[in-house]
Formats: C-alpha cells, structure tokens, sequence
C-alpha cells in the first residue's frame, strides 16, 4: 500500500471516529487526550512528513489570500507574547509559569491550524470537487448513524425511562475508543463525552447532512437532517439549539430562494406537522415536558441566576473583558489571560458558585479556567491587532463561501452551501467555546481554498498546488 493510501485512509478514519471522545484517553496529549479523530489525523500527519522527506516536497497553498491571513494571525500570537515578555516572565498560576503555558497553548494552536490543516490540504488538494462532497460525507454519515443508535437507545433510557433497554447499550462498551456513561441529568451525549461536546460535533456536520435534501432524489434523504435535529434536540446543549437552528435557517432560506425546492419545503412542513402530532398522541406528556426544558434553558436572565454554569460562563467572559480594557492593543500574550483575569473574577459570578472554589481558584487543579469565549480571549491575549485578523479570517471565509454558492457549478455549489453553514455555525460556536481544535473548520477552511484555486476567481487564487521544497 502507498504512503498516499495509508494517510487518506487515516483521515477517513478519523472523520469517522470525530463525535468520540467518551473515554480515559492519555492525559499526556493534554486537551487532545481522548480526542479519537485527532488521533487518526496525527498518525495520517506522520506519514505525510514520510512521503514529504522522500519526493523533498510539502504542497502548501502558500499562495492563498486566506492562508496568508491564518500565517499573519499566528505570527501575531507569537509577536504578542514576545513583547509582553516581561510580565509573561512572572506570570504563575496552578503551578505553571507562563511561559510554560504559552507553549502550551501555541503547540494547540498551531497543531490545528497548521499540522492538521496542511494534512487536510495534501487530502482534499488530490481530489475533484465530487470526490471532497460524496466521500467526505459518505464518512460523515457513517459516524452520525453510529452516533444516533446510541444517542437514540440513550434517549429512551434517560429520557423516557425505558430501562430494559440498559443491556443492549452496554454492548457499545465493547467498541474502541467508547465507555458507555450515564448523564447525571435529563440529556444525552452519546458517543461524545458530555451534551456540549456531542453539540459541538452536530454543528460540525449539519451542512454536510443537510445537503442530502438538495443532492439526493429518494426518500430517504432527509433522514440525515432528522438525525442532525433529534440529537440536537435531546442533548439538552443550548449551544448546540441556537447554532444548528442558525445553520437550519440558512438551509430554509437557500431552499426558499430555488424555485424547485419550494415544494420540498411545503411538504416538509406537512410531514413534520403530521408526525408531531402522532409523537403527541402516543407521549405527549413526555414530548411538552421536554420541550418546555428547552424552552426554558434559553431564558438567559433566569439561568443567569439559578445556573451555575451561567454564572462561570458569564463572569469569565465578563473579566476577560477587563483584562481587555487594560491592555486593549496588543492585549497580554497569548496563553496569558487567565494569569490576568483572575483579579476581575465578579462578585456575582462568584457568589454562591462552587466552581470557583473547588476548580478555578483551586491551585490543586491543574486544569486551567476556560474563557468559554475564544473572542473575548482573543481580546484580551491579543488584542484589537489579533482579533482583528482573526475576524477579518473569518469574514473571508463566510464570503467565499457565499461566492462559491451562488457562482460554483454542481457539486461545487453544493460545496459552497456545505461551507457556508459549517463556516456560519462553528464561527459562532465559538461565542461559547474558547479552543482551536475545531476538525471541521479547519477541513472546511482547505477546501475552500481547493475550490476557490479551481474556480479561479481572482488572478490572485493560482489553480496551481503551491508546493514548497523543503
């Protein structure tokens, strides 16, 4: 077997294994501990770097506007520690000094942004444009019906009480990279290992399962979407609620403006109206209870004051903020925010939270408080410089994405939607979560750059591979 087929087959793997992460994992590999997709791209990674030493080229897009921006952001980070050195030198926090931490996290950072990025490239940059939409989401499928027969036997379980049903879930124990674990509360998070972590995954597939509506002529081509939205509905995950409903909007929206898909829509909303009303028939009971939890987990002003989680989330971007407001240009390093914001920690987020006292303040954990907000961390380890970049990244994309679906042909316009509702609903995941390792954006981010060289739109996208010697 070539070199070629064992790292693509690697990264189908790990696409597959993206959604499992409910397991011990190596504590070594810090964040990436049980993440088991990362696993398979590391390894696909290694062997790329083989086939690199023995040809004495890397193909990179070194060329593209959006990698040129991705390289100046990560220039940044590092310019920006550099010149807060000094304070960066006394920063010391859960036994971690700041430069330790910076290393860290620019290791993170740069793991998936460029290690994983130049594999995904050296993937998706060797196929055609149906190739990256029928075998990327070939795969994508599998892992989301695997993820939904679990999450589904877990739904009856912990929802709905049905408890015989316990030993045939026990089975998935016996599967790779899983433990089978019951929530403590009324959600589940199937194969992930808590409902923000499933959620984060359903974001991450959606435009690619939606797109079967718009590709696929059988009957069965919305069942990826109903997938999408019943485990996003039962993860109980907020996060997951606004940002796969944002995503199912555009779809709406797109499919309102094709002529041909208006019908669709209509019967759409027939079918759906029509097993909504049988589902309350056979347990309504069940159905409005849960419902109104849903209902109810999006009244921020309440949650703000019965939630914990509220109160931490909050008063974490709250003192990110100052931290921001001190040092607004080029913010305090990056790595360095928690080493600053602990001194801006409000009264309100910390009154009556155990969070604070037993994990955040606690010098016995390791584990560092998380911003719960890359933008707001951004901010205040980077500042106006850095997240100007960053945001500036993330608009190119978005655009670009638009462009491709209103100009692209085929499959590269079905690509163009893919990207456009992966692109909208990881963007603002991140009003929520504060780390890189988002696989999906960074998969979408090198194709967009395959698509964008191919369609040539500008003199300035080469429709060359970019390769550098090394």
């Amino acid at each position: 077997m070539s070199l070629k087929k064992i790292y693509f087959s690697l990264f189908l793997i790990g696409c597959f294994f993206l959604p499992f992460n409910d397991f011990e994992g190596f504590p070594v590999l810090g964040e990436f501990k049980n993440e088991t997709g990362a696993f398979f791209f590391f390894a696909g990674f290694i062997v790329l770097i083989i086939e690199c030493l023995m040809t004495g080229k890397i193909p990179i897009p070194y060329r593209s506007p959006l990698f040129k921006v991705l390289c100046l952001f990560l220039i940044w980070c590092f310019v920006t520690t550099l010149l807060n050195v000094d304070s960066v030198s006394q920063n010391f926090f859960k036994h971690t000094t700041g430069f330790s931490r910076f290393f860290r996290q620019y290791f993170s950072l740069t793991l998936s942004t460029v290690f994983f990025f130049i594999f995904y490239w050296n993937i998706v940059s060797k196929m055609s444009s149906s190739q990256i939409l029928f075998t990327i989401r070939k795969i994508l499928l599998l892992g989301l019906v695997f993820t939904f027969v679990y999450g589904f036997l877990e739904t009856l379980i912990v929802i709905f009480h049905i408890g015989p049903l316990r030993p045939m879930l026990a089975l998935f124990d016996y599967f790779p990279f899983l433990d089978v674990n019951y929530p403590s509360v009324d959600r589940i998070s199937s194969v992930a290992y808590e409902s923000p972590a499933l959620g984060n995954y359903l974001i991450t597939v959606s435009g690619w399962m939606f797109s079967y509506i718009l590709t696929e002529k059988n009957k069965y081509r919305f069942l990826p979407t109903v997938m999408v939205l019943f485990l996003t509905f039962f993860s109980g995950s907020r996060t997951a609620l606004i940002n796969v409903g944002l995503q199912l909007f555009i779809l709406i929206y797109v499919m309102y403006s094709m002529k041909e898909y208006k019908a669709i829509l209509l019967n759409t909303l027939t079918y759906t109206v029509i097993i909504a009303f049988i589902a309350l028939i056979l347990n309504g009971q069940s159905i409005i209870k849960e419902i109104d939890k849903k209902a109810d987990s999006l009244n921020f002003s309440k949650n703000l004051k019965d939630d914990v989680s509220n109160q931490s989330r909050f008063g974490m971007q709250y003192a990110s903020l100052q931290v921001f407001k001190e040092n607004p240009i080029i913010g305090v390093g990056f790595g360095q925010e928690t080493y600053h914001k602990r001194k801006h920690y409000p009264g309100w987020a910390k009154n009556n939270n155990y969070e604070f006292k037993l994990l955040y303040e606690n010098q016995n954990v390791k584990s560092f408080p998380t911003a719960y907000n890359l933008y707001t961390r951004l901010l205040a380890e980077t500042g106006l410089v850095g997240i100007s970049l960053w945001l500036f990244l993330i608009y190119l994309t978005i655009s670009k994405s638009k462009l491709i679906w209103k100009e692209g042909k085929n499959e590269e316009k079905t690509l163009g939607l893919i990207l456009l509702i992966s692109f909208s609903g990881l963007s603002l995941n991140w009003m929520q979560t504060d780390f890189f390792r988002q696989y999906g954006f960074w998969l979408c981010f090198a194709i967009l750059i395959k698509i964008t060289n191919s369609l040539n739109h500008t003199s300035i996208y080469p429709k060359n591979n970019n390769s550098s010697k090394i």
